[in-house]
């Protein structure tokens, strides 16, 4: 973990209470599946707060962050950020965690303190005084479907973990398939650290398909991806992932099939604003690998701290009152290595 002033420890924040800093609750999972992305999440959550700061901080205050561990069960991670809310001692929540967690700490900032989830969700309401600044299932993969179908992958398999987010993307999914007219021939959901990576890949062998999207998370994805390396569907099964980032790339080694795909809304090598260079100049050689879920908690306090300066952030106005942001559009990248390469078709 980078070390840093700007974070200030979990229980001197219960203690201290209200602070005449401004205080934000940084949900990252410490553990389980998305634990991975985590290292990366906060460095590139302290670049933000040390850029915010050295512009003139927030309404004149200083940003500053403390951890919460978003990786527990949801009423775990729920009960750790409610004490925080209840001392008083944030004035906002932002954060990227599985969507099981993020329902569970939706009602405890709702009306309380505003709540700003980064990455990609299942769409639907939310509560007031929650922000959402991913992309939905049909946003996120609409252009990837019709690309893959067009290029004669017509026949699907659906994967994913069992919870909330992952139910929602094969219901779009399923339809944007049928929409460009393919086919799912068939659909399997896993709990959270039960992949069997072989029985999977054995299934997919059964259903004689052309393209498999995964809705697998963290280390789940990994443990799928290095199982199907070194099984007879390689070169012969396209795999198309939305939670596919450099960071799970590189917790298998990197690919070099040129038949793994991610559909993401940013990519390391998107570099037109700086961002990428000023974390690599910031943290160094040794710098965690990035990826989107750490682009999605950099843009999160920057949307924070804006809406603050000019009066909107609200834990009471529909998406927390956040200003509209540019819609980066998804994109089909494919892994190359350790880098994903966008494609312009496949």
């Amino acid at each position: 973990m980078p070390d840093s002033p700007l974070i200030v420890d979990y229980l001197d924040s219960l203690v201290l209470g209200p602070s005449e800093e401004f205080r934000v609750a940084l949900a990252l999972p410490r553990s389980g599946a998305l634990g991975l992305a985590r290292p990366a999440a906060l460095a590139a959550s302290l670049l933000a707060a040390e850029e915010i700061n050295d512009a003139g901080g927030v309404r004149g205050c200083r940003l500053t962050v403390t951890l919460v561990d978003a990786g527990q069960s949801p009423a775990g991670s729920a009960r750790e950020l409610g004490r925080l809310v209840d001392a008083g001692s944030v004035d906002a929540v932002v954060g990227f965690h599985t969507s099981d967690v993020h329902r569970a700490l939706e009602p405890v900032a709702s009306g309380r303190v505003p709540y700003v989830f980064a990455a990609p969700h299942e769409g639907g309401s939310r509560l007031p005084g929650v922000g959402l600044i991913g992309p939905d299932p049909r946003r996120q993969l609409a252009a990837p479907v019709r690309s893959l179908v067009d290029a004669g992958l017509r026949s699907w398999a659906l994967v994913g973990n069992d919870y909330i987010w992952p139910q929602a993307v094969h219901r779009v999914a399923t339809r944007l398939v049928r929409e460009a007219g393919g086919v799912v021939r068939g659909s399997t959901l896993v709990p959270l650290g039960e992949v069997d990576g072989e029985r999977l890949v054995d299934w997919l062998g059964s259903i004689r398909v052309d393209v498999v999207l995964l809705s697998l998370v963290g280390r789940d994805l990994a443990h799928f991806n290095r199982a199907f390396a070194g099984s007879r569907l390689l070169g012969k099964v396209v795999r198309v992932s939305g939670s596919l980032d450099e960071v799970g790339l590189l917790e298998v080694g990197g690919d070099g099939s040129g038949e793994l795909y991610a559909a993401m809304d940013w990519y390391v090598g998107d570099n037109a604003d700086g961002f990428a260079a000023r974390y690599a100049a910031r943290w160094g050689a040794a710098a965690p690998q990035l990826g989107v879920y750490a682009r999605g908690c950099y843009d999160a306090l920057y949307s924070v701290s804006s809406a603050a300066r000019v009066g909107g952030l609200s834990a009471i106005r529909p998406g927390a009152g956040l200003p509209p942001l540019p819609a980066r559009p998804s994109r089909l990248a494919c892994a190359d290595g350790l880098d994903l390469v966008p494609v312009a078709s496949v």
